[in-house]
Order: structure tokens, then C-alpha cells, then sequence
């Protein structure tokens, strides 16, 4: 028997016009009897897409975080309820804030849910307001777990984060078929990103244009060049840890070139269970906002009648040393894993600049990691973390710059 509820869940969306954004959207279009947006927040580059969600969707309230767009928003929302006026009667429109705290006044909503699928360190105040409003967080924002976890975890009740990396949603269902002591470890897959098989001598000359181009998904492009140089599967591996409570030396990462298989959780008994699927961010998605119940036809399923063949390779260390530095990173806790990614983006930046080689931004981030002088996760503060994350951009900014 289905236990949704016969009124639809109330949604509050955060980052509507981002990639998670708009296939989520996507996802409550086609079930509208299952979920109604209350609210929707965006940075402000895509203001004609925002006005269209807002009016299309109905929302009550939009957040625009850079204050010159909002008043362009205004404008166009205005503009755009009279031309459907024109055709309809009256449009209503909705209640418009901005400023940096919007994503942040939006969360604290009275809502069953909030989807924050903000990009980057700044979706940690968003996270941490849902989580004492009390609505179920899904979550898209990896970054605000990583970079405020001790924080993160003191606000969370059992079972309050719902995880959207196709990854932590495999490990959250694959963990349902056995007890917490029955775990033995978790298995984390990676494509492998555009340099798998190559020796780090081979990726000295690499572009950004090579780094940026994926074998498999469309991301950012921070998240896409994290990809190729395995760091990102480290923010993934210190965020399966603050989510399951499994310690790292229990969490293992493989890498898999056809990412159907999302990631696995062996038991002490010897199984293995794995949750498979096409590589299409709507089904965590669409779990999320069902859970826990399913929602039918989120995306395809595999097609059985077709063969195919799955590929699995240990992850080459000695070629990509930024995966054992994330566990370094995880492991030491604090303010630490703020450092990394903080500081992390800045050498990206680089990167795609044209001012640091490929290899440089693993090779600096572990003379930044090893330079900074931690706070302990249980004298972390929102200010503590604010000041190691300027200091790590900084000294990457220094760094980059030779």
C-alpha cells in the first residue's frame, strides 16, 4: 500500500535553474498530485528560465541571491504574468527576496521539504536552516556537508538527510537490506573520468579542454575537472562517512567505466548488494522526494534484453594521489575537509586559466592541507569555518601565482 499522503509535499527548491534544479522540476511536473513547490531560490543567471518556473510551477515565494538581477527579475516577471494575463486572466505573481540570505530565508520555510541543489560552499547556511526548521533536507549541496559537518551533524535528526549523488542514494538503499553492525564496507564507484588508465606522467600535459570533457556525465565545470583528477570521488567518500557513520578505513572506492552499477555495500555475511540503473540524476532525485515511497517512472530502467558487460579496476593511487589525500583530509576532521574544497575551487580556477598545470592542483592542495592549522570538529563554528575558507583561498590564490 502507497503511504503518500492525498495532499501533494510541499517542496522548497534551492538552485531551480542548475542542472539538479531543473530535472527535479522535471520530476514534480510529472506528479504534481505527489508535490507542490512553495518556493524556488537561483543565483540570477538564468533569469528568463526562473520566470518561467515561478509562473509555470505557481510558487509562492522566489529567493534571487545577486540583488542587481532581482530587480531585472522584477521586470521580467511582471512583463511575462501581463503576457499570460493577456491569455488567461489574472496572473498571480509571487513575493521576490533577494540578497546572499535568500537560499537561507527560503530553507527556514514552513515546507516538508527543502532541495538544496545550490553549487558550492555557500549552501551550507541553507542546509543548516532546514535542518532546524525541521523539514527533510534532500540533498543535492555535497559542499555544505563536507565543509560543516561537525555542524551538519549536530542539527540532523536520524534519518532527516535524504542524499542526491547517484552514489550515497545507492549506499542509502543498498544499506536497507542489513543491520548497521552487519555492515562490513562500503564500495564507492568511479567512472574513472576522461584520464582513466593513463600514468600521472601522461596527464602532466593535460588541457583544460581534455579535463573538462566526460565520458559520461554533464557537470560543472569544478565537478567535471574534480572528476578527472579523482577528487571529487574524495568530497564523495568524506560525505559517505558523515552520512552512514562508516569509518574510512571501511570505505572503499572502485572504479567502473559504465556507471550502471551506482555503488555497493558488502555484509559480514560475504554479500555484496549493489543498486544499478542508467546514469540519470532523477532517480535520487525523485527518491528523495517520494522517500519512502517510489516514484513510478522517475527515468528508464535498464533495458535486460540488450547484452552488456560491467568492468571494474582497483583506482590507480600513484596517478591520482588527490583520492588518498581526501581520506587524509576526511579523517582529520575540523575544519580540514573545508580547506580542501575551498581551496580545491581556487586551483581549478587556475587551472582553467591557464595559470597552474593539471598535476598543480593536487600537488599545491597538499602543501595548502598540510599547512593549515585545523579547528577540531567540536569547536567548529560558522565563523571558524568562514576563516579557514578564506585562508585556503587565499593561500591557493598565492600559490597558483608561483
Amino acid at each position: 500500500m502507497s503511504s503518500h499522503p492525498s495532499e501533494p509535499r510541499t517542496v522548497v527548491l534551492l538552485g531551480s535553474t542548475g542542472s539538479i534544479g531543473t530535472q527535479a522540476i522535471d520530476v514534480i511536473r510529472r506528479n504534481p498530485e505527489r508535490f507542490r513547490v512553495r518556493a524556488l531560490s537561483a543565483g540570477g543567471g538564468s533569469l528568463p528560465l526562473l520566470v518561467r518556473q515561478a509562473l509555470d510551477l505557481g510558487v509562492e515565494t522566489v529567493g534571487v541571491a545577486d540583488s542587481r538581477a532581482a530587480a531585472e527579475f522584477r521586470t521580467l516577471l511582471r512583463a511575462e504574468a501581463k503576457r499570460r494575463g493577456a491569455q488567461a486572466g489574472p496572473v498571480r505573481l509571487p513575493e521576490v527576496i533577494d540578497g546572499p540570505g535568500a537560499s537561507t530565508a527560503l530553507a527556514g520555510m514552513e515546507c516538508d521539504a527543502v532541495l538544496n541543489g545550490i553549487t558550492g560552499a555557500v549552501g551550507l547556511e541553507p542546509t543548516l536552516a532546514a535542518l532546524r526548521a525541521g523539514s527533510r533536507l534532500i540533498l543535492a549541496n555535497k559542499e555544505s556537508l563536507i565543509v560543516g559537518g561537525p555542524l551538519v551533524k549536530r542539527l540532523a535528526a536520524p534519518g532527516q538527510i535524504l542524499p542526491v549523488d547517484s552514489e550515497h542514494s545507492a549506499l542509502f538503499q543498498c544499506l536497507l537490506g542489513g543491520k548497521a553492525e552487519e555492515v562490513r564496507r562500503l564500495v564507492i564507484t568511479a567512472s574513472g573520468g576522461p584520464f582513466r588508465g593513463r600514468s600521472r606522467e601522461e596527464m602532466a600535459a593535460v588541457t583544460p579542454e581534455e579535463a573538462l570533457a566526460h565520458p559520461v556525465w554533464s557537470m560543472g565545470p569544478v565537478i567535471t575537472i574534480n572528476c578527472a583528477n579523482l577528487i571529487n570521488k574524495g568530497l564523495e567518500v568524506i560525505e559517505a562517512h558523515l552520512l552512514f557513520d562508516i569509518p574510512f578505513d571501511r570505505i572503499e572506492v572502485v572504479v567502473h567505466p559504465q556507471v550502471m552499477v551506482h555503488s555497493m555495500v558488502e555484509f559480514t555475511d560475504g554479500s555484496t548488494l549493489a543498486q544499478v540503473g542508467p546514469p540519470d540524476i532523477r532517480v535520487p532525485l525523485s527518491l528523495g522526494l517520494g522517500w519512502p515511497d517510489r516514484v513510478p517512472d522517475a527515468a528508464p530502467a535498464c533495458d535486460w534484453t540488450k547484452a552488456s558487460t560491467w568492468e571494474f579496476f582497483p583506482v590507480d593511487h600513484a596517478a591520482f594521489p588527490g583520492l588518498r589525500l581526501a581520506y587524509e583530509a576526511g579523517a582529520a576532521g575540523g575544519t580540514m575537509p573545508a580547506v580542501l574544497n575551498a581551496a580545491n575551487e581556487e586551483l581549478v580556477a587556475a587551472f582553467t586559466a591557464g595559470r597552474l598545470p593539471f598535476l598543480g592542483i593536487v600537488d599545491t592542495l597538499t602543501k595548502i592541507v598540510g599547512e593549515h592549522d585545523l579547528v577540531p570538529g567540536d569547536a567548529m563554528t560558522l565563523e571558524a569555518v568562514a576563516d579557514a575558507e578564506r585562508w585556503a583561498r587565499a593561500r591557493a590564490g598565492e600559490l597558483a601565482l608561483g
